[in-house]
């Protein structure tokens, strides 16, 4: 079984939600099925799909306008909910630090994170790569948590950018992300690659080793274009 994962940004109405979850209860898989959505559309899904947030207040309630809390998104029927995207990173401020935090309150209501890591560009070149994901792993992941979290390699350079790392730079990375999360006594943790995914490439990211699944940007807003990713693997 794989996880694929969509999300869809600032994307989509509730009637786009509906049209979508109606043509996925029509396929045939054994995979873990989750659409991350504005707070807007959030549910309870159904036995196909389970439905996430795409970010999480690091309080769990007061004066802090514009946030939502990990309770909040529970009471709407939310099982996932993605924390350290790349794009809160990169427009929100996001440390390991916040995310920790972030992901820690997620745990706390009952909702699985998945944790986002993953290099920049300038950090590429830099030749920091590994130690960057590393980092982003031991420092993002809340120490006291048991194995119901996900992580997502986001190699940052690639996120709307049309590009994909090659298979043994994404099969490194995935390899340490594992013994970091062995080391840490979460082995066995699920690993997606996210990054450029589409119904193209979906089947061959997936058969590297240690990638347990995908989650999928732009290419999970239309059914035509996430159900070949669903399907490309059982």
């Amino acid at each position: 079984m794989k996880i694929i994962a969509g999300n869809w940004k600032m994307n989509g109405t509730r009637d786009s939600l509906d049209a979508m979850m109606c043509g996925l209860e029509k396929i045939e898989t054994n995979n873990r099925v989750i659409l991350c959505v504005p707070f807007t559309m959030l549910n309870g899904g159904n036995d196909v799909v389970a439905i996430g947030a795409q970010d999480v207040s690091a309080h769990t309630h007061g004066a802090f306008t514009g946030e939502v809390s990990a309770k909040m998104i529970a009471d709407a029927g939310a099982k996932y909910v993605i924390v350290g995207h790349s794009e809160c990173r990169q427009y929100h401020g996001d440390t390991n630090a916040t995310v920790r935090q972030k992901a820690e309150m997620a745990l706390a209501n009952g909702l699985v994170p998945i944790i986002c890591v993953g290099e920049t560009m300038d950090e590429k070149q830099a030749g920091k790569t590994m130690a960057v994901i590393e980092s982003g792993v031991r420092e993002s992941v809340p120490s006291d948590t048991d194995s119901n979290i996900i992580i997502a390699y986001e190699p940052r350079w690639a996120i709307g950018a049309g590009l994909t790392p090659t298979a043994s730079e994404i099969a490194e990375a995935h390899t340490l992300i594992a013994k970091t999360l062995s080391d840490m006594g979460l082995g066995g943790t699920p690993v997606l690659y996210g990054a450029s995914v589409k119904g193209n490439n979906a089947a061959d990211i997936m058969s590297i080793p240690n990638v347990d699944g995908v989650l999928v940007g732009g290419a999970s807003l239309k059914s035509d274009d996430f159900i070949p990713i669903i399907t490309s693997v059982n």
